[in-house]
Parts: structure tokens; sequence; C-alpha cells
């Protein structure tokens, strides 16, 4: 068995989950009529479940979707260039649509999907990540919602990765 590397809990997960439900509270008034979920693959599932689940106990049922951006792939720091893996496999025409990311860092990948969706016919479209670094563009150009405000570190654990691992984890974590 290979050691882990050294992780600080940053979010323990009842910490997580009670951020999660405050973002359902605030999300439930705007969600009137039909929206659509998309989570953006891989790492965003987690917090696309519980935020579902969360909705639901409000009475609130979004169709779910996904689409698999990849601009990180293996490395720690973002490509640039953000490349669409798959694609979603339901319209979002005349649809509202809130698109979860796990980390909001740039701005790049969401403002990728963002347009992408709307060039779909979504009638609106809201951004909303797990996380959001110290740096990320904030304002109008910034992420509408946001459940956590992370520190300027690399974060793992409940979606987010390092070269694939530590997804896992019941909360969020940084690694030295």
């Amino acid at each position: 068995m290979t050691d882990l590397p050294k992780i600080e809990v940053i979010v323990p997960e009842d910490e997580l989950l009670a951020q999660i439900d405050k973002l359902a509270d605030t999300l439930a008034p705007r969600l009137t009529g039909e929206w659509t979920i998309v989570s953006i693959l891989i790492g965003a599932t987690p917090f696309t479940t519980d935020l579902m689940k969360a909705l639901a106990r409000r009475d609130i049922h979004p169709t779910l979707d996904v689409i698999w951006l990849e601009s990180y792939r293996d490395a720690r720091e973002s490509s640039g260039r953000v490349v669409v893996r798959a694609d979603l496999a339901r319209s979002v025409k005349d649809k509202g649509v809130i698109i979860l990311d796990d980390v909001y860092d740039t701005g790049r990948t969401l403002a990728f999907a963002k347009t992408h969706l709307l060039s779909k016919g979504a009638r609106e479209v809201i951004t909303c990540a797990l996380t959001q670094k110290p740096w990320a563009p904030r304002g109008e150009d910034g992420v509408d919602y946001c459940a956590i405000n992370a520190p300027g570190r690399y974060l793992v654990g409940y979606g987010m990765d390092d070269a694939g691992k530590y997804r896992g984890l019941p909360y969020i974590g940084a690694l030295d």
C-alpha cells in the first residue's frame, strides 16, 4: 500500500453538506418553470448529486444532464484550452440551465460552457460552483452562485482529484 500524501481537511463533510443545503435554499426561489442541471464531468459529480437531493427535499426536480469538459487533463494547472470530450444527451432549447462545476478558478471552463449552452438555445444559464478560489473573477464576470470560498491551494476530495486520485474523499482537502 502506498503512503497517502499529507492532505489537510479544509471543509469537513458535515460543513460541506450544510453549505450545499444553504445553496439549495438560495437557488430554490429562482427555479420556476423547466430547468436542467448540467454537471461538468468528472469533478462536479458528488456536488451535483447532493445539490439535486437538497433541491428534491424542496420539491424541485430539474432534469439532469452532463457535459464532459477538460482543461486540466492530469496536470495541476489548466492548459488554457477547454475541450468538449462529451456533449449533452438532451436538448436545453427554451429551458433554464444551471451549470455545476467543482472549482471556479480562472472562469474559462464556466464561460465556455455558458456560451456553449446558450448556443444550444437555453433560455437562461446560471453558473454555480462548489468552490471558488480567491483570485477567481468576481462581480459581473464571476460565477453566479458558489457554496464555498476556498483557499488558494490545490484541492482534492469530493470529486476533485490529483491525476485521478482522491475524488472519493468525503471532504474537501488541500495537498501541500
